[in-house]
């Protein structure tokens, strides 16, 4: 789908070309798994199955990658049996990230450089690993990771260099915090500075890389970010490297302590706003892979929207981008919790499902297991939720799964609004700072029930804005499954002449 489609499809809240199915009869309250059933799968005793990446292989069967250097072929999957893990290469240095290529190559990112392997004789075994670039250094330091690959369209791979934390043993090197690109050639391009703990990086169906943040100095909470070269993140710990002759952008310069979020992008050069901020606890901690829904509904109402997993609270929420102003940005949405262990990668099967790898080695998580491989699909209900919230001139508008109680869309005390933003600063994290309580003050019904558009008194723009709509009720009675979105607010669209 070209640039222009998907801007349309996502700015204008049409996110889904699956059929809407007529509200089924409830006699219980509706929950999250009458929608979206979570097929969890065993794991022989003897395997430690730390996934850090999945992909799908042109056959239509996953590749997993483990934190302890090893790759599977996993078969069986949608079979509903039992699963066979076929060792397709092990020795590597924690990948984290695999890109399975038209070519048959399958590349890989590891700690310390970005690799290719291959299957020449169709064995199910590596045969040939080769080394495409090593060109970035490593102190020793344990959190050093590095994320990705992911492809652009000049044929780029693009990798997100985890800072360290704690000492260094071996001096401090460059280009920790940075996302880089590597050319088909092999030559390494510094791109993006300021990052942090960069878990998730992806690419967008209109081709434009983002990636996912993690709370903590200097990030005052999780994020989605869109990757523009030449920007500045936020985090100061790398930006030493930007005096080197092969960063060919601006230098960030002295970062002040203490800042507004909003204040620090006026005042630093080529900072960098969020797409989307995550709040803390109430959407997630640890957010890491994502995914844009590409399966033109087969995963229920929410095509062209993302799914971002979260490795602490062990679910996926979704997010929804528009862009304004040049800026993406949009809200963030609660969608499926309950899953076993921590959740870091995720792609979709050939089915439409969604396939999510798990481990909590090394960071706490919420689920009761210490790794997991697990399958979200969709049942064929489609649930009552706020579709898309999108930002207008003076307020929100909301597109709801199926129609909604005309009569709630209406009454003003069926929303509550708060807003606040974050600090640029040394601490770990940020409180939410700059509260306020916006109002809305006028409801409108559009589409038959389906939306609503709302004036709102008090916008701040650079502010998040969490949005509380429990007094929405369906034609049934029912509430929403999540009456709840978050709304990072960057930039207020334009009234149109």
């Amino acid at each position: 789908m070209a640039l222009g489609s998907w801007v349309a499809l996502l700015a204008l809240g049409c996110t889904s070309t699956a059929p809407r199915a007529l509200e089924p009869e409830l006699t219980n309250e509706p929950t999250e798994a009458d929608y979206y059933d979570l097929v969890s799968y065993a794991t022989p005793e003897n395997l430690v199955l730390e996934v850090s990446a999945v992909a799908m292989l042109p056959d239509g069967r996953p590749m997993l990658a483990t934190r302890r250097g090893e790759v599977y072929i996993v078969e069986g999957v949608f079979d509903g049996g039992e699963l066979t893990y076929k060792l397709f290469a092990d020795g590597l240095q924690e990948p984290l990230g695999l890109l399975v290529e038209d070519d048959g190559w399958i590349v890989v990112g590891q700690r310390g450089e970005l690799s290719r392997m291959r299957d020449t004789d169709g064995d199910d075994h590596i045969d040939v690993l080769e080394t495409i670039c090593d060109d970035w250094n490593l102190s020793g330091n344990y959190h050093e990771y590095c994320f990705g690959p992911r492809k652009d369209a000049d044929g780029n791979y693009w990798l997100t260099l985890n800072k360290p934390f704690g000492g260094e043993p071996f001096g401090k090197v460059k280009w920790r915090g940075f996302a880089v690109r590597i050319t088909p050639r092999g030559e390494f391009l510094p791109t993006v500075a300021g990052l942090r703990s960069p878990c998730g990086v992806e690419t967008s169906p209109w081709g434009d890389l983002f990636y996912t943040d993690n709370q903590g100095e200097w990030c005052g909470a999780s994020k989605l970010s869109h990757l523009v070269p030449g920007t500045f993140q936020g985090h100061p710990h790398g930006i030493d490297s930007c005096n080197d002759p092969a960063w060919p952008y601006e230098h960030p310069g002295e970062i002040p302590d203490g800042k507004l979020m909003p204040v620090a992008a006026q005042e630093i050069p080529n900072f960098q706003l969020p797409a989307v901020w995550f709040p803390y606890d109430k959407m997630g901690r640890s957010p890491g892979g994502f995914v844009w829904d590409t399966t033109e509904g087969r995963f229920g109402p929410f095509a062209g929207q993302v799914f971002v997993t979260d490795q602490y609270h062990a679910w996926v929420h979704r997010v929804t981008l528009e862009n304004v102003d040049g800026h993406w940005q949009g809200a963030c949405y609660p969608f499926r919790t309950g899953l076993e262990s921590g959740s870091i990668r995720a792609a979709w099967a050939p089915d439409g499902s969604l396939l999510v790898g798990e481990t909590n080695r090394g960071w706490g998580s919420k689920g009761i297991r210490t790794f997991g491989f697990e399958r979200l699909v969709w049942t064929g209900k489609t649930p009552f939720e706020i579709e898309t919230m999108r930002a207008t001139p003076d307020g929100f508008e909301l597109v709801f799964t199926r129609p909604a109680d005309p009569l709630t869309l209406v009454d003003l005390a069926a929303y509550r609004l708060e807003s606040y933003t974050y600090k640029l600063h040394s601490s770990y994290g940020s409180p939410e700072v700059e509260r306020a309580e916006p109002v809305v003050v006028a409801a409108e019904v559009v589409d038959d029930g389906r939306g609503v558009r709302l004036v709102v008194d008090g916008l701040r723009a650079g502010y998040v804005h969490e949005l509380h709509a429990d007094g929405i009720r369906s034609v049934a009675g029912w509430p929403l499954l999540h009456a709840d979105a978050y709304y990072t607010l960057i930039k207020r669209p334009a009234l149109t002449p």
